[in-house]
C-alpha cells in the first residue's frame, strides 16, 4: 500500500560530479569528483514548485519534465510513497555538457532526496545503494557516472541480463582510491554532445585493440588502488579517445601536452573536459598555459557518494 508523506518534510541532497571511462574503461570505470550540486526537496500540500539556481538555470525546464523532478518522483514511487505536493530547489555547480556527469548527478540527487524523505517518515521503505544505482542508471542508460555519484570513490560498473522485458540490471562496486592520487580537471567553455561524440565510435574494433583495452582497464584498478606509479600506462586507450579527437581539438591538445609531461590525462567521459590523475600538483607553467587557452583548471578531491541531510 502506498504511504502518503505529510507536508513540511524537507531534505537536502549533496551529490558529486563524476568522470567516466578514465581512459580504457569505456562505460565501465567511473570516479566521483568533489564538485557538488545541492537539491532541497520539501513536501507540500499540493502542486509542484521548481527553482533552479546556478549552472543551467536559464536552460533547463522548471517543471515536471525537469530531470530532478522525474528522479524524485521515481524514487518515491520505487519506495511505495506519495507526496501531494513538492517544492524543489536545485543549486547547480557542476558544468553541463562537459563530461562531468551533470545529468547523472541530477538523477542521483533527485533519487537520494526522495530516499531521504522516505527515511524520515517510513524508514522501513528506504532504498539501498544497489537500488539507487539501478534507478539512476536507468535514467542514464549506463551505470558508470551514476554509480560513481551514488557510491563515491572509483567504481567498476557493468550491466547484466534484463530485469524484465524492458529493463537491464545495472551493478557497481566501489574501489578505495589510493590516498596520494589527486584529480585535476581542465574544463573548456564550449560544450559537447555525448550523442555526437559517441556517434563517432565504430561499431567494430580490432581484436588487438579490444585486448589492449582489457589489459589497461584491469591495470587501472591496480593503479587507482595500490600502484599510482602505473597511472600513465593504466590510462592508455585505443577504443574511443582517438576516434573522438576530431570533435575535441582543444581536449586532444591538452591530453597530449599533459601526457608528454608525465601526467596521466584522459578525456573525461565524452568530453570536452580533460581529467588528469596525478600524485603531484600540475606545474604552474602548464596551469597558466591552460588558463591562457581559456580552460578552467580545478583541483578536486576524490569524493564520497551522495549525502542527504
Amino acid at each position: 500500500m502506498t504511504q502518503t508523506l505529510p507536508a513540511g518534510v524537507s531534505v537536502t541532497a549533496r551529490v558529486p560530479a563524476s568522470s567516466a571511462n578514465l581512459g580504457p574503461g569505456f562505460d565501465t570505470l567511473g570516479l566521483a569528483l568533489g564538485l557538488y550540486d545541492e537539491i532541497t526537496v520539501t513536501t507540500t500540500g499540493s502542486g509542484l514548485e521548481v527553482r533552479v539556481e546556478g549552472e543551467g538555470a536559464q536552460e533547463v525546464p522548471w517543471g515536471p519534465s525537469h530531470l530532478v523532478v522525474r528522479a524524485v518522483e521515481r524514487g518515491l514511487e520505487a519506495a511505495g510513497v506519495w507526496a501531494d505536493g513538492l517544492d524543489i530547489v536545485c543549486r547547480n555547480v557542476i558544468p553541463h555538457s562537459r563530461g562531468l556527469g551533470s545529468s547523472a548527478s541530477a538523477a542521483v540527487g533527485g533519487l537520494a532526496a526522495a530516499n531521504g524523505l522516505v527515511r524520515k517518515v517510513a524508514p522501513e521503505r528506504v532504498l539501498d545503494s544497489a537500488q539507487l544505482v539501478q534507478l539512476a542508471s536507468e535514467f542514464e542508460g549506463h551505470p558508470d557516472n551514476a554509480s560513481a555519484s551514488v557510491l563515491g570513490g572509483a567504481v567498476v560498473s557493468w550491466s547484466e541480463a534484463e530485469v524484465d522485458a524492458e529493463r537491464r540490471a545495472y551493478r557497481a562496486v566501489s574501489l578505495r582510491v589510493h590516498p596520494s592520487i589527486n584529480a585535476v580537471v581542465l574544463v573548456p567553455s564550449v560544450r559537447s554532445s555525448t550523442a555526437h561524440t559517441r556517434g563517432l565510435l565504430p561499431d567494430l574494433v580490432p581484436h588487438r585493440d579490444a585486448a589492449f583495452n582489457v589489459s589497461r582497464a584491469a591495470l587501472a584498478v591496480v593503479a587507482l588502488t595500490e600502484r599510482p606509479d602505473l597511472l600513465m600506462q593504466a590510462t592508455e586507450d585505443l577504443l574511443h579517445q582517438a576516434q573522438r579527437a576530431p570533435a575535441l581539438p582543444l581536449t586532444t591538445k591538452w591530453i597530449s601536452i599533459l601526457r608528454r609531461a608525465g601526467i596521466a590525462a584522459t578525456v573525461s567521459g565524452a568530453g570536452p573536459t580533460v581529467l588528469a590523475l596525478t600524485t603531484e600538483s600540475i606545474p604552474a607553467d602548464l596551469r597558466a598555459a591552460a588558463e591562457a587557452d581559456e580552460l578552467t583548471v580545478l583541483d578536486l578531491d576524490i569524493a564520497d557518494g551522495v549525502q542527504v541531510d
